[in-house]
């Protein structure tokens, strides 16, 4: 297939090894207003753009999951490889820039040698440039571009020097594009055997040594080093290890402690999230309970004031006012990835996963689940072995995602002395910590039987290269934060105004004007006599009797299950759904006003309390083991190719929570905890 260049924009496709500084390039050329689009016949993400406008250069951009060779190891690598040879939608790239770690370039100048010999046509972009001269060093690009035939420049991702360089090259060889009238068809190379690779990598090594040169000295050193009676020699240049690097993966590798440090980590983490999130939670509830007040106000006691207030303001406030905690999970696990030691926690996980059937390529995806299951199985496209990627999304919807979390702080919330924050924190990270215990768990077991579910004799490996430790590039890592959290909003945010308007109209029809005896009664006692009366009446009061036998046992009523049915779409709706379910009006707080609900709703059957610290423990337990939501099971039916894999979670994880909860309860009953 053959493409004229001059009846289409040119497409500039970005490649580079993971950690070589590939997505700050992409957000540097693309003004970060790309779009995030499946590759066409699968489910793998890739960004898309115009190069921006300043720069006066048309060009689509694409920016694919990083590779390190043209040689698939996984699902995800073999779409990106394909992608370069011809795109379905936009064909095959006229320019390829390839980023590398000027400190790691005998590793990252494979994929940049296999694209020269491939035929495409590459400028070659050195990150990393301030590591190398760290170490006295530099990359004499000159020689490095003649060695190769091909334009090479240094583009410093913090701060962004360099870009111009990089945009000069884009325009001459776009130019150079206009005169050429079509592509020659590119061939494949052909997958490395040992001797190859042996050979391809000795010659690398070769190239490293001849344009690793040591920064040239001040004419001040100069002077200084005349006057010097011993001066040290000078060596040939080698990257040696970073030292800092080597000194304090003493302590963050060790073997033993390396543990310790990690779950350190994690609890600090998970207390950050409760603690210091809790002064912007109060503004954001503070907002949304002077929103609900005021359109209460000037609507009146009508059903349209219901809704607004009540189905609309107070159901979405009850999920956004976690959207703080959301950013500060988000905000710490990319400080974490970009310091460098995400790569650390999984290889120091490695080992202990191997035990349950997994490697260190599952600590990712599995991280991930912690912001969202459905990126989290996307991303186990990185396993290339096929049972041990099915594996971990079989287990993934039991790691705590941030949809979770607005659901755990309420029940935290209502758990915690008002006079000792921090054990909130130590409880959340205590959930954390179990759900992940409980994971490695249920994979050990599901291990022992992948072979009936999972038919695959692939072979499994890890190979993780350490990057070295560096400042986090806290513009960035902000920026990803938000636009995170930006997708959970969008995300979330149609299902839960779909679902909390659903639930207000179960709640309050079809009886919206109940009719009661208001004499002697105040306003307030009239307002909440109609509440009641019309709550008794209502469509979800029917559907709370149908489920009743399956809540008792566990000493909850229909109006918690009902809350349960709805979390099913998705977890956060659980918070909303309690809030109309309880009538949490626009009088007071609305975090405050539904705890305070919480704490004197009565069982409509027994008439005890609702919720205690044994069915409120229960309920934590029946979220940490059920299935995420709907979006989960499509998404895992996509990645495994099948309804077995869905269909088995939906049960198994299902059916465990509620009988973990049954237990749960009934036994924190049974030794007084109530």
């Amino acid at each position: 297939m053959t493409f004229d260049v001059a009846k289409r924009i040119p497409l500039i496709t970005l490649v580079g090894p993971p950690n070589s500084g590939k997505t700050t390039l992409f957000n540097y050329l693309s003004g970060k207003n790309f779009k995030t689009v499946n590759y066409p016949g699968s489910t793998v993400e890739y960004y898309t753009c115009k190069m921006q406008d300043k720069f006066n250069i048309e060009a689509n951009l694409l920016d694919s999951p990083g590779i390190i060779s043209l040689n698939p190891n996984s699902p995800d690598e073999e779409v990106t490889v394909n992608s370069l040879y011809n795109h379905p939608e936009y064909g095959t790239p006229d320019l390829i820039i390839v980023t590398a770690d000027a400190s790691q370039l005998s590793r990252h100048l494979l994929l940049t040698k296999q694209l020269l010999t491939a035929g495409f046509k590459v400028i070659l972009v050195l990150t990393m440039k301030d590591l190398l001269e760290k170490k006295g060093l530099t990359v004499n690009i000159e020689k490095l571009s003649k060695i190769l035939r091909c334009d090479v420049v240094f583009v410093n991702g913090r701060t962004g020097s360099g870009l111009n360089d990089l945009i000069r090259k884009v325009e001459k060889n776009i130019k150079e594009l206009s005169h050429e009238k079509s592509f020659i068809p590119y061939f494949i190379p052909e997958q490395l055997s040992k001797e190859n690779l042996l050979s391809l990598y000795s010659e690398i090594e070769n190239l490293t040594r001849a344009v690793i040169e040591p920064i040239e000295p001040s004419d001040i050193e100069k002077i200084n080093k005349k006057i010097k009676v011993l001066n040290p020699v000078l060596q040939e240049p080698t990257l040696q290890p970073d030292l800092f690097t080597l000194k304090l993966d003493r302590f963050l590798l060790h073997k033993r402690y390396g543990l310790i440090f990690f779950f350190l980590i994690m609890t600090t983490m998970f207390t950050s999230i409760f603690w210091i999130a809790a002064p912007f939670m109060n503004l954001v509830d503070d907002l949304f309970s002077l929103l609900a007040s005021s359109s209460s106000e000037l609507l009146g006691n009508t059903w349209y004031s219901h809704l607004l207030s009540e189905g609309l303001i107070s159901g979405i406030g009850s999920v956004l006012v976690f959207l703080p905690q959301i950013i500060i999970l988000f905000l710490i696990l990319g400080l974490l990835e970009d310091t460098g030691y995400l790569a650390r926690g999984a290889m120091m996980i490695d080992k202990p996963l191997s035990k349950i059937g997994l490697n260190g390529k599952s600590f990712v995806p599995m991280l991930s689940g912690f912001a969202c299951a459905i990126p989290a199985m996307l991303a186990a496209r990185t396993i290339s072995n096929r049972r041990e990627r099915l594996l971990t999304i079989f287990i993934i919807p039991l790691m705590s995602c941030s949809a979770r979390l607005p659901v755990y702080a309420l029940l935290v919330a209502f758990l915690t002395p008002s006079d000792k924050p921090w054990l909130g924190g130590v409880l959340l990270a205590s959930i954390y910590l179990f759900g992940i215990g409980s994971s490695v768990i249920v994979a050990s077991i599901i291990n022992k039987f992948s072979h009936k579910l999972i038919k695959a004799n692939d072979n499994s490996s890890f190979i993780l290269e350490l990057p070295a430790y560096r400042v986090p590039k806290l513009k960035i890592v902000l920026k990803n934060s938000y636009v995170n959290a930006l997708h959970y909003i969008k995300r979330a945010g149609p299902i839960i105004l779909f679902l909390s308007l659903i639930i207000w109209f179960l709640t309050y029809m079809p009886n919206h004007t109940p009719q009661i005896d208001t004499t002697g009664l105040s306003h307030v006692e009239i307002i909440h006599a109609e509440k009641s009366e019309r709550l008794a009446t209502s469509y979800a009061a029917h559907l709370g009797k149908f489920i009743q036998p399956v809540m008792t046992p566990l000493g909850m009523d229909w109006r918690i299950g009902v809350s349960l049915i709805a979390a099913f779409a998705a977890r956060e709706v659980f918070v909303s759904s309690l809030a109309l379910i309880f009538r949490v009006t626009d009088d007071e707080n609305i975090q405050s006003s539904l705890l305070t609900a919480m704490q004197n709703a009565t069982n409509q059957h027994t008439g005890e309390p609702l919720f205690t610290t044994a069915t409120v423990i229960g309920l934590i337990v029946f979220f940490i083991f059920a299935l995420q939501c709907i979006s989960t099971i499509a998404v895992s039916r996509k990645e495994t190719g099948s309804w077995r894999i869905p269909v088995l979670q939906l049960i198994i994880f299902t059916s465990t929570a509620y009988l973990f909860t049954l237990i749960v309860v009934n036994g924190l009953r049974l030794v007084g905890v109530n």
